[in-house]
């Protein structure tokens, strides 16, 4: 796919990459034919995020890849400086694209006293001085209308079906583990036609209890469906599932691995098959699992900078995956 950096309002289409996932910016950059721009992140002695543009951006339509995955806080200041020197470059138009947003599960006060720290992380951004946002299944799609500045919500639904419709699935029922991810689990049956469960958990501090499996799951090979993964409390449902005689094969497909604690020793529990998720996260060596596959989602983030550079639609992008998936 080779970029097309004229005929544009913007400018020459230009990359750069934040440390959190540069694999998958290489990657993106490949994809698009041109090369990542060189700058240098890093930190000082006192910890303080330290970055040097190494190019000329003036006048140029600049998009910056950095997931904000742990280390949380320094991925965040890493972005948002990065933001800063290229805005005072005179770069005509700034991209960040978020693959994985961190803070995104504090979108809601859940109780008196508490912060909305998602909303904070996009007042951050935009004051940062970004034009656009770009983000994948964000654990509330609400929090596109956090941001005054347009933002455009991926889904990792067609790369992670894709990848299931590889696997050797007996008789296979979706999963939703709780009411908040239907939505999603219903994308899934738009292009796998096959039944949905439901299943309600309650929720006590770090303490996760399945109470309810709504639907027939006897006999056949559930999928369960989340958008990210982290403690791994989520193997609870592959237990209720089993114990209401479900295959002992489990699938999950998991757009962000963010794996915290013991989440991979978790995922060693013999009725789980596979684990798919994306590479919307770095997943370090020592998390690592022969259970665990990696999805690329760069290809299709390619795809959208290509289309924004050029002024094109991005909704095309999902309408023709899910009108002509192959399954």
């Amino acid at each position: 796919m080779q970029a097309q950096n004229s005929a544009t309002p913007w400018g020459q289409l230009v990359l750069f990459a934040g440390r959190s996932i540069v694999s998958v910016a290489e990657a993106i950059a490949e994809e698009l034919g041109i090369p990542l721009s060189d700058a240098t992140v890093s930190q000082f002695p006192d910890t303080e995020s330290s970055v040097m543009l190494k190019e000329n951006v003036r006048g140029a339509d600049v998009f910056v890849i950095q997931s904000t995955g742990a280390p949380v806080n320094d991925n965040y200041m890493d972005l948002l400086i990065m933001i800063d020197a290229i805005r005072r470059a005179s770069a005509a138009r700034i991209t960040v694209v978020m693959p994985y947003m961190g803070y995104a599960r504090q979108d809601r006060k859940a109780t008196g006293r508490e912060p909305i720290s998602a909303k904070l992380m996009a007042d951050l951004i935009t004051a940062a001085g970004a034009d656009r946002v770009v983000s994948v299944d964000l654990h509330n799609s609400a929090i596109q209308g956090f941001f005054n500045i347009p933002l455009d919500h991926l889904t990792a639904i067609p790369a992670l079906a894709q990848e299931l419709k590889n696997c050797t699935l007996v008789d296979p029922v979706l999963v939703s583990p709780d009411v908040g991810r239907a939505k999603m689990v219903e994308k899934f049956q738009q292009v796998f036609d096959i039944p949905l469960v439901m299943m309600h958990k309650r929720r006590k501090g770090l303490e996760v209890s399945v109470t309810e499996v709504i639907g027939d799951v006897k006999d056949r090979t559930p999928i369960l469906i989340d958008d990210i993964i982290a403690s791994g409390s989520i193997i609870k449902h592959v237990d209720a599932l089993v114990q209401r005689g479900a295959r002992p094969e489990v699938y999950m497909a998991i757009t962000h691995p963010v794996l915290v604690g013991d989440a991979v020793q978790r995922l060693q529990h013999p009725a789980l098959k596979a684990l798919i998720t994306t590479d919307t996260l770095a997943i370090p060596s020592s998390k690592q699992s022969g259970k665990i596959r990696v999805v690329s989602l760069a290809p299709m983030l390619a795809d959208v900078i290509k289309r924004i550079h050029l002024n094109q639609s991005v909704s095309e992008v999902f309408t023709k995956l899910f009108e002509d998936f192959p399954v």
